[in-house]
């Protein structure tokens, strides 16, 4: 059974000029058009079944809000027809649908109303909503004195306590702790397991594999991809690399070549799975990273215990004095659970010039991990250990599976220790300590 579904739908707003270009139009009897269409979405086609996860992929401007928006009621489409079925909890835009000048507690109830339940039915879940979004006396206090994290608790505490049978979530998390973030993903979860439909935007590709059954990519308005998570998210690296890799090309400095001959590695990696965000002032860039065994070969999953190989190559497009190549291991929680690069490892990296790759090995043993899903995020920067600017940082290139490990993992990692019984402190290992009597009191 279909809950939502787009056939042909095209969306156009008028962008004026002069404000008085608007009223000069209405006025107007010949009806003399003085706007031009920018259309938001164009020929948007698709259907999403009830209990689907569909996620909307897309840089900031391709229609990704204003196709949620229509499907929650708030725009009509200039062409096409959408047909909703089911009741619509929408987390949009920050602060949408709260009076700023009420209490939380008067906009649970107004929207629990416009949400078509009783006094009562809202009563019985208030004490869940209160819970959930842990704002505590603020409930009571108007919407207007609220940070933006505290809005967004409010506001996602209600949408999934009111029963939808269809919500709408627009990259609203991303301003939440880290700590609600995870509450609120693993409610997510908990919505899909009951079979609620859930259409989720989000720049977070991690979460966008993590939740999606199907995902839409829109790109200028245009469908650009419909499909997988793995196929779409695939796709759309793919592009955003490409397009950050003309950006580039385009701002490097002219005369470069004048400096002397190009270095370059005899062994470079051109390779990123993934990037969920990028950053840095652009003067080097992060071409690839792979994870390999000691035999060179990549590896598609981590062994507790083994030795790895993390190759990193980057290309310079200034000139950098003083560079250092690293990387960040985080688990599945997002958290940086080690970090480290050729400073802190005491290797010091001869001045890149404009056109110089350079390819760095770091070699380790892994420790005995939980298993769990753990991400390597490469970096180049100049500077010192203590200070320095970061040319290019790249989030969760690589994501790899830990296996898991022979005997249990209690808590995040096994740290080996030895054990004796019965020993005596300083004395030859194995050696035991004599029986100690305690005086009588």
């Amino acid at each position: 059974m279909k809950s939502v579904q787009f056939q042909s739908v095209s969306k156009s707003y008028g962008i004026y000029d002069a404000p008085g270009d608007r009223l000069g139009e209405l006025l107007s009897l010949n009806r003399w058009k003085r706007h031009r269409d920018f259309w938001a979405l164009r020929d948007v086609s698709f259907e999403v079944q009830r209990g689907e996860t569909f996620c909307i992929l897309g840089e900031n401007g391709s229609g990704k809000s204003t196709l949620l928006q229509i499907v929650a009621g708030i725009l009509q489409p200039t062409e096409g027809a959408v047909e909703v079925s089911g009741r619509v909890a929408a987390l949009l835009e920050l602060g949408a649908g709260f009076n700023p000048e009420f209490t939380g507690r008067d906009n649970l109830y107004l929207n629990g109303a416009i949400l078509g339940l009783t006094t009562r039915q809202i009563d019985q879940k208030y004490r869940d909503i209160e819970d959930f979004a842990e704002i505590g006396r603020f409930l009571n206090q108007p919407v207007r004195t609220y940070s933006s994290g505290m809005v967004v608790r409010l506001a996602f505490a209600i949408a999934v306590h009111v029963d939808p049978e269809i919500l709408l979530v627009d990259e609203a998390l991303a301003v939440g702790d880290l700590g609600f973030r995870q509450r609120c993903m693993r409610k997510v979860h908990e919505l899909r397991a009951r079979g609620v439909t859930i259409l989720f935007v989000s720049h977070s590709l991690a979460d966008v594999k993590a939740v999606g059954d199907r995902v839409l990519w829109l790109d200028h308005g245009r469908m650009a991809g419909l499909g997988s998570p793995e196929q779409v998210v695939g796709d759309y690296l793919a592009a955003m690399t490409a397009k950050d890799s003309r950006y580039l090309l385009r701002h490097a400095h002219s005369g470069e070549a004048a400096l002397g001959p190009v270095a370059s590695s005899p062994e470079t990696v051109e390779n990123l799975p993934n990037i969920d965000r990028r950053y840095g002032d652009g003067r080097a860039v992060v071409l690839g990273i792979v994870v390999l065994n000691q035999q060179g070969y990549p590896l598609h999953w981590l062994e507790p215990g083994s030795r790895i190989l993390i190759r990193i190559s980057v290309r310079a497009h200034d000139h950098l004095p003083n560079p250092i190549v690293g990387f960040m291991l985080r688990n599945q929680l997002g958290i940086d659970f080690w970090g480290t690069d050729t400073a802190r490892e005491d290797c010091t990296l001869s001045p890149l010039r404009p056109g110089d790759i350079l390819t760095v090995d770091f070699h380790t043993d892994l420790p005995e991990l939980y298993p769990a899903a753990f991400s390597f995020s490469p970096a180049i920067s100049d500077g010192s250990l203590h200070d320095f600017t970061v040319c290019d940082w790249i989030d969760n290139a690589i994501v790899l599976q830990m296996e898991r490990s022979q005997g249990e993992v209690y808590g995040y990692i096994h740290i080996p220790c030895r054990v004796d019984v019965n020993s005596r402190l300083g004395a030859p290992r194995g050696q035991a300590a004599p029986l100690v009597e305690h005086p009588r009191a």
